[in-house]
């Protein structure tokens, strides 16, 4: 496998970034899914500079809405829709074979409406109270929300946790990271939300580092459910996991 295959799987899948994804089988999967934290990075940098600019206004709501919204159109909405689908899927009561074909429509039903306009208003609501406080504080928990968000997705990734289906992304990815790798990129993003915190003293260290564990433990309870439900993940699963860990660190920030 090239060195570059990794990357070039989690941009390509992840994004909607003109990255030709060379190789899709489960090898390519495990170093892609490796690469998503970097993804989400890529992603937070990206919304924090963009939005940046509109709080120059005075406008922090704005600038909340448009950080939110980068995210969003770099990935084409797809962790937004696959949080909609599985909580159209959970919400639904009925068993797992139903409860995936009901993810599997093109359509949304209620409880994904009702999910994903809470969980969009919390993320800006969230962001205009750090904007409020200023550029840095927002930029700096947009970043960790996504590194964070996505760190629970390779979380997903690991071994013991099967795929659902016996087609899609789920499929290729799911069980491919060792445990020990998985939860170590974990302890990772902690430390380094903490370390970023550190910039703006002792305190916000503790403060970041809380929202991050925080973040990571709400996804992993909602995967636990959905193992439960579904017997394991798919796409949208994944997606369902990325946008409850951000929004989780949002919250924790903006709000605590």
């Amino acid at each position: 496998m090239a060195i570059d295959d990794g990357p070039r799987f989690a941009f390509g899948t992840l994004t909607v970034l003109p990255v030709r994804v060379r190789r899709w089988d489960r090898t390519a999967g495990r170093a892609g899914m490796l690469c998503a934290p970097l993804v989400g990075l890529a992603l937070g940098l990206t919304a924090a500079a963009l939005g940046g600019p509109l709080l120059l206004g005075g406008n922090p709501l704005l600038a909340a809405v448009a950080t939110v919204a980068v995210p969003a159109a770099l990935t084409r909405g797809l962790h937004l829709d696959g949080l909609a689908d599985t909580a159209d899927g959970l919400g639904s009561g009925k068993p797992a074979a139903d409860a995936l074909r009901i993810m599997k429509q093109s359509d949304i039903g209620p409880f994904g409406v009702l999910t994903l306009v809470l969980v969009l208003l919390a993320q800006v609501a969230a962001l205009a109270r750090l904007y409020a406080s200023g550029w840095p504080e927002a930029a700096t928990a947009i970043a960790v929300a996504a590194l964070t968000g996505r760190t629970a997705m390779t979380l997903a990734c690991r071994d013991g946790v099967p795929a659902a289906r016996e087609d899609g992304l789920g499929r290729t990815v799911a069980g491919t990271v060792p445990p020990r790798t998985a939860w170590l990129l974990a302890a990772l993003t902690t430390l380094a939300a903490a370390a970023v915190g550190a910039l703006f003293g002792p305190y916000a260290a503790a403060h970041y580092a809380l929202a991050t564990a925080l973040a990571l433990t709400a996804s992993e309870l909602l995967l636990r459910r959905c193992r439960s439900r579904l017997h394991g993940v798919t796409g949208d699963v994944f997606g369902a996991l990325c946008e409850t860990a951000v929004t989780a660190v949002l919250v924790v920030l903006g709000v605590w």
